[in-house]
């Protein structure tokens, strides 16, 4: 497989009045042993402007800390978790409770569960503010996500590179461009067998805000 994802695209339709498309271009990457659609403009580009500015200045963003060869360093990015009550999540040592949704993150997702017809109960946040923040390789499948997680991923701000492997045979990787307003979604198998990674870039680049729909389970 080449490092750029050959995939299958289907046309959208007209936006709606939520600035979201109501029968988006739908891109099925061709990954063997998962299952992953990009949406490259699943909302239009002043729904993602507005979207991005509210994130970015009402979410309680938190600068946390994790721990690499019993050193502790600040994580090359700023998150936020917020979701349905007592719906706590972990990951790398980090232990993160709910906030309260906000409305504007109820609106995104109620609009992408129309789409991946699942209904998510959490959303991690990520706020990428420049090209020495990113996220290395890994995969999403803590325990509390359940056996085949469901991730519904949005993306706002400076497009960036979301790349793959595969775990199993590591010459097998694709990638795809993350732009303003797009909805990645990895279902089936794909963390079992796919990591993926944004990785840090030397160029300028503008912050980015990502948010990443989970379905945490009782």
């Amino acid at each position: 497989m080449k490092s750029k994802s050959a995939s299958n695209v289907v046309q959208g339709d007209l936006f709606s009045a939520f600035g979201a498309v109501t029968n988006p271009a739908r891109e099925v990457l061709s990954m063997p042993d998962a299952k992953v659609t990009f949406y490259r403009s699943f909302f239009d580009l002043r729904k993602s402007d507005e979207i991005f500015q509210i994130l970015l200045n009402e979410i309680n963003w938190r600068q946390d800390r994790m721990k690499i060869y019993g050193r502790e360093i600040d994580l090359p990015r700023k998150t936020a978790w917020y979701g349905d009550r007592d719906k706590s999540y972990t990951f790398s040592g980090i232990h993160l409770n709910p906030e309260p949704w906000i409305p504007t993150l109820l609106e995104v997702k109620e609009r992408i569960e129309e789409v991946a017809e699942v209904q998510f109960n959490s959303v991690l946040l990520n706020l990428y503010r420049h090209g020495n923040d990113g996220i290395s390789w890994h995969t999403d499948a803590e325990p509390e996500l359940g056996e085949n997680p469901v991730i519904g991923s949005v993306s706002f701000g400076e497009a960036r590179r979301f790349m793959f492997r595969h775990r199993q045979e590591q010459d097998l990787k694709a990638e795809v461009e993350l732009t303003h307003g797009s909805f990645l979604l990895m279902a089936g198998e794909t963390q079992h067998f796919w990591q993926h990674q944004i990785p840090k870039t030397s160029r300028k680049v503008e912050p980015r805000i990502n948010l990443t729909f989970r379905v945490i389970i009782d």
